[in-house]
């Protein structure tokens, strides 16, 4: 068994830890490091509470104006944009207002009240990696960039020589490598705590639930009505990359079984829903 090395820090509102396999020493604690510092970067970019997140710098620009971000910024629109085509809408980034007014977010410092009629096909992706608003509105990507900062690590290590790895945020996790690693899936309902296990390799995992572990509603949004998703299940998606497990949860959640099977069969990505009453089943692809 080839040495193993772990570290766990608190960052994206969780704990992140990091195991990687196939290195010496030295060259493991490195790769470590390097790994956490993209983590770091990719909280720091897309934060809604940092003033100086891009999302911050986007919210703080008048209307029409054009606006730098980061590259890994922009990539996660991008992305986010995709998911939002093939879910029928229903993953919405342009849904930060909503949680805004209840008090799931706080107001970020904007010259414009966001428009109600806008969407996320108001957030016009430029080719330099800059951005600019058609209509007021508030980008939240809280519900894509933990599943992103997963990958991102995941990369470094790889990078770096890495033979076998693990990134576990919460409930993202991504494993890298030839050997299967069995993940243990867990969801709190009704005071009660439920199992399932998948296999991975060369995967990723993320599960969300629209609840807490105190049966308080959460911060999940319906893109196209939106509404809250009062959904008592929890979702969990298994899919090549984190940033897509992630996403799709909450298009899971929502409830639109049509559209989440198509936007599963869109990225090649498999679901288990977790039922107070009917416990695990598993969600079909569209044909």
């Amino acid at each position: 068994m080839p040495a193993c090395f772990r570290r766990a820090r608190p960052c994206l509102g969780t704990i992140v830890e990091i195991r990687v396999e196939g290195l010496r020493e030295s060259d493991a604690q490195a790769a470590l490091d390097a790994a956490f510092a993209e983590v770091a970067c990719v909280h720091r970019c897309m934060s809604f509470h940092g003033a100086d997140s891009d999302l911050s710098r986007i919210h703080r620009a008048t209307v029409g104006s054009i606006v730098a971000l980061d590259p890994r910024t922009w990539e996660v629109l991008h992305i986010a944009q995709n998911v939002e085509l093939l879910s029928r809408g229903i993953f919405n980034i342009a849904i930060a207002s909503r949680l805004v007014a209840r008090d799931c977010l706080p107001r970020p410092a904007s010259p414009f009240v966001p428009d109600p009629a806008a969407c996320w096909r108001d957030v016009e992706l430029l080719p330099d990696h800059s951005v600019r608003l058609r209509k007021p509105l508030w980008i939240d990507l809280g519900g894509i960039a933990k599943g992103y900062a997963v990958d991102r690590a995941i990369d470094v290590l790889r990078a770096r020589g890495a033979t076998q790895a693990c990134v576990n945020a919460g409930g993202d996790l991504r494993v890298f490598g030839a050997r299967a690693e069995l993940v243990w899936l867990r969801t709190h309902q009704d005071s009660a705590t439920f199992f399932a296990a998948v296999e991975l390799v060369d995967a990723a995992v993320a599960t969300s639930s629209a609840f807490d572990a105190g049966g308080a509603a959460g911060a999940h949004v319906h893109g196209v009505t939106l509404e809250p998703v009062r959904n008592a299940a929890t979702a969990s998606v298994v899919a090549e990359r984190c940033v897509i497990a992630d996403a799709l949860t909450k298009v899971v959640l929502a409830g639109d079984a049509a559209a989440a099977a198509a936007a599963l069969a869109a990225f090649g990505a498999e679901a288990s829903v977790h039922d107070p009453v009917f416990g695990w089943t598993r969600l079909e692809q569209a044909a």
